[in-house]
């Protein structure tokens, strides 16, 4: 037994010393739920989906993103107006105000918009300082993935520890398919979700389970 102690105390510390920064050392045990926050942008209701199946499994508050003038429902416009706001570096005033202060782990959901982050997300990440906390970035998309989204939210967050990400398909707008988290998918979705919160280590004990 004291060897195994001896052993332990040597080499204990490693395994934190080598810990990335897409690992988190928490204790699921002492997670907060009420530290928690969820903030995505949903335009077809699948990030939206993913953002409650997350609330589902660790609790906390649940918020999503409005602007004070909200996008074009047509397509192709907001294809247009989101391509020149990428451009110019326009950061679409929020409607939503939120209090971070009072939060540690802050999850931010989006879908992927021209291979990018999009820029009510950025106007979110440059509103709030979220210096200190924990945030973890998850990601709807069309079937071209993350584009640049999750580095932007590091770029944006440079004082946070970013945990790893998720993301899955949506659906593809500019084909009429919208809303596709229903039915299998819904259920695969799901599954990929919770393993992907024990993977991190996000998994408060008085949280819905």
């Amino acid at each position: 037994m004291k060897l195994l102690l001896l052993f332990i105390c040597l080499f204990g510390p490693l395994g934190c010393i080598s810990q990335t920064q897409t690992e988190d050392n928490t204790d699921p045990s002492v997670i907060d739920s009420d530290k928690i926050l969820i903030v995505y942008l949903s335009r077809t209701k699948n990030t939206k989906t993913v953002a409650e199946m997350i609330h589902d499994k660790v609790g906390g508050t649940l918020v999503s993103l409005e602007l004070q003038a909200p996008y074009p429902e047509d397509y192709a416009a907001i294809v247009a107006q989101v391509a020149k706001e990428n451009e110019t570096g326009f950061l679409p005033p929020l409607k939503t105000k939120v209090d971070t202060s009072n939060y540690e782990i802050v999850f931010v959901g989006f879908p992927t918009w021209g291979m990018q982050l999009p820029p009510p997300m950025k106007s979110f990440l440059s509103e709030n300082d979220l210096s200190g906390k924990t945030v973890i970035p998850f990601n709807t998309n069309a079937g071209y993935g993350i584009g640049s989204s999750f580095a932007t939210v590091e770029e944006l967050c440079p004082d946070s520890e970013i945990l790893k990400g998720f993301s899955t398909r949506g659906g593809i707008e500019r084909d009429g398919v919208l809303f596709v988290m229903e039915g299998e998918k819904e259920i695969e979705v799901r599954q990929e979700v919770s393993s992907w919160l024990e993977e991190i280590n996000i998994l408060p004990t008085d949280a819905n389970k």
